[in-house]
């Protein structure tokens, strides 16, 4: 990543240049959010926004303050985020690459720039926001909706979130996008129109405290696996996918299926909560190997809910670079003796899973 050190023009004011480094700094959560909504890759925003924030420093002479300063961020951020786009194809989720896998099918590796990551929501969403604006950027980094924008060409993303997200006026992002308001206005029209082919309606909204109680369940359940239980939980369309494989399941007996065969190494489990891409998230920590051993990390499990239903189970097992991101201790000590969960009946494990 670049460096973002004063540079020494600013030498002589350095007590100005520090307080000015630290009132960029204070923006971070923000563009990070945007970044990621632009791009879909939590990895990838943080580059964008140490971009943004070496570029806004070289060119804080030119900041003439008519506008805020998260403002004059975010048109940067916006620029860093389009110039990336043009070098890379879109991200997708696995859903989007093909129709459901057959349990006995091959196990499909993708390289990780072509999915949709998940990113932290303390790292996406700024600490001062109001609790109306929080409940709105919460919504707007959901998996869904992040990957429904990736269907979006880079400028119409642009103009969407400039003014969906962040409530900007047409005339703003104009200027931004040095380009007209007649030609923002279309943008709109036709990112709105893709969307709309696109059912969003749970991604747009709010948990509620029925769906509290079924992530309650969901982690009784999981840690008890009890597959029974665990089906029980899901919608009856619900789709279970595991990034880098590319591949995915969808309804009660094919996941049912997977957890009681290849997904069976999971039993055991221990789960640590954490927020993703505003939802419910886990850090899911397989059982070791010998006994009285650690819990190994496994997967960074994302819930997507549907009223009182899971309607997505999204496991994704780069836990190498999603723990840390996520502050996710790299291991659980042992559990004492006698404390670990009745196993259920199930399949010995043939391919990894869980």
């Amino acid at each position: 990543m670049a460096d973002f050190s004063p540079p020494k023009k600013h030498a002589a004011g350095g007590d100005v240049a520090h307080a000015t480094a630290r009132l960029i700094e204070e923006h971070r959560a923000a563009l990070t959010g945007h970044c990621y909504r632009m791009l879909g890759s939590a990895a990838e925003a943080d580059d964008a926004v140490q971009e943004t924030m070496v570029r806004a420093w070289r060119s804080l002479d030119q900041f003439e303050g008519r506008a805020a300063l998260r403002t004059w961020l975010y048109r940067i951020a916006t620029h860093v985020c389009l110039d990336a786009l043009n070098e890379r194809s879109r991200r997708a989720r696995p859903m989007e690459l093909g129709p459901p896998n057959a349990l006995e099918g091959p196990l499909t590796t993708l390289p990780s720039y072509r999915w949709v990551e998940p990113i932290p929501d303390v790292r996406a969403v700024p600490a001062d926001a109001d609790p109306a604006e929080l409940v709105a950027l919460r919504q707007s980094i959901r998996l869904a909706f992040v990957a429904a924008l990736q269907h979006l060409p880079p400028r119409q993303r642009a103009v969407l979130l400039l003014m969906e997200v962040l409530g900007w006026p047409a005339a703003e992002v104009a200027e931004t996008l040095d380009t007209s308001v007649a030609s923002v206005n279309s943008a709109l029209q036709r990112a709105r129109a893709t969307l709309a082919t696109r059912d969003l309606t749970d991604a747009r909204a709010p948990l509620s405290d029925a769906q509290s109680v079924l992530v309650d369940r969901y982690v009784d359940a999981f840690e008890r696996y009890d597959v029974t239980a665990l089906t029980a939980l899901l919608h009856e369309e619900a789709t279970l996918s595991m990034p880098p494989y590319a591949l995915w399941l969808r309804g009660h007996e094919p996941i049912r299926g997977w957890l009681l065969g290849p997904g069976a190494g999971c039993r055991g489990s221990r789960l640590v909560p954490t927020a993703a891409c505003g939802s419910p998230a886990f850090g899911q920590y397989r059982p070791p190997g010998e006994p009285g051993g650690p819990h190994r990390p496994w997967a960074l499990i994302v819930l997507e809910l549907s009223g009182t239903r899971i309607a997505a189970l999204n496991s994704f097992l780069d836990t190498e670079a999603l723990f840390p991101r996520f502050g996710l201790p790299p291991e659980l000590p042992p559990e004492p003796q006698g404390s670990a969960p009745e196993p259920q009946q199930g399949g010995a494990p043939e391919r990894q899973g869980g």
